[in-house]
């Protein structure tokens, strides 16, 4: 159980680091072309906030999925 809380809680705290720093270096980007949705368009994005956004969507992602899909024996010996 510590181990799968200590994997979420770092999975958690890396993408939010990311995001922060996504956002902050997003200010002044001159590019901004909008997704087109299918039903809708978004509102225009920076290019690479779109990338920036789809990486920490990624590390959320994987760090959650890794830490529900740690085996119970590995959970017992800690490491």
């Amino acid at each position: 159980m510590v181990l799968r809380l200590r994997l979420l809680a770092s999975s958690l705290l890396g993408g939010g680091l990311l995001l922060a720093i996504l956002c902050l270096g997003a200010q002044n980007l001159d590019q901004r072309p909008s997704l087109n949705l299918g039903f809708a368009r978004s509102t225009p994005l920076p290019t690479g906030f779109l990338v920036g956004i789809a990486l920490v969507i990624g590390v959320l992602s994987g760090g959650c999925s890794a830490a529900l899909l740690v085996p119970r024996n590995e959970q017992l010996t800690g490491d």
